[in-house]
């Protein structure tokens, strides 16, 4: 009986001591059910003509729809273009990828006071773009001679001078302007007013 009760403690330590296996390594986080697709999409500068109505509160609508978003705007010109029907024309210069600019007109659309949207840059058309500034520059001697003789490269015109100073307006592209500041830079530039890009399409129907 003795024995009999041995043997049975002995199975029972047996039984504890045996190994226990080591928990299996936990698996990976399941990935997650949302697959968001790398986008190399590089940003692009498009040209956008916007016909509104010339109505109070227009403009502000539309600059508050880029603002709102944040969406950049680089360039803004508007005037009214067809006085019987107080039609406006708004040239917006915008940068980003291309849905962004496509988000921004669809957006532009829906406007209540929008008439059209174009894209002027779409589809390689590159539009006519030309841009006036006025840049007063202020010398004396060598310099301003220099001034005057590197506005005449640039075909810019002198509007207003005194002994001390000139103003000159230039006109065209904006590259055009962005090198007719800069030369002008080391001679005493002053002061620069431009007015943004006004731009039309190439094509012979209107856009």
């Amino acid at each position: 009986m003795k024995n009999a009760t041995n043997v049975a403690i002995k199975r029972k330590i047996a039984a504890q001591r045996q190994v226990v296996p080591a928990p299996e390594p936990a698996s990976e986080s399941p990935a997650s059910a949302y697959f968001f697709e790398e986008t190399n999409d590089r940003s692009e500068t498009h040209t956008l003509s916007v016909v509104v109505d010339n109505e109070p509160g227009v403009l502000a609508r539309v600059i508050g729809l880029f603002a709102g978003r944040g969406y950049n705007i680089e360039s803004l010109t508007v005037s009214e273009t067809e006085h019987s029907k107080h039609i406006s024309r708004i040239t917006i210069v915008t940068t980003g990828t291309p849905m962004v600019i496509s988000q921004i007109k669809n957006q532009l659309a829906r406007l209540v006071p929008v008439h059209k949207v174009t894209d002027l840059t779409a589809a390689n058309n590159r539009p006519i773009e030309r841009e006036l500034a006025l840049v007063k520059v202020a010398g004396t001697g060598n310099a301003r001679v220099e001034a005057l003789r590197l506005a005449d490269a640039f075909q810019a015109t002198v509007i207003d001078a005194t002994v001390g100073h000139f103003i000159f307006e230039v006109t065209g592209r904006s590259t055009k302007i962005e090198q007719f500041i800069s030369v002008m830079a080391p001679l005493g530039l002053v002061e620069v007013c431009r007015t943004g890009i006004a731009a039309i399409s190439r094509r012979p129907e209107a856009g």
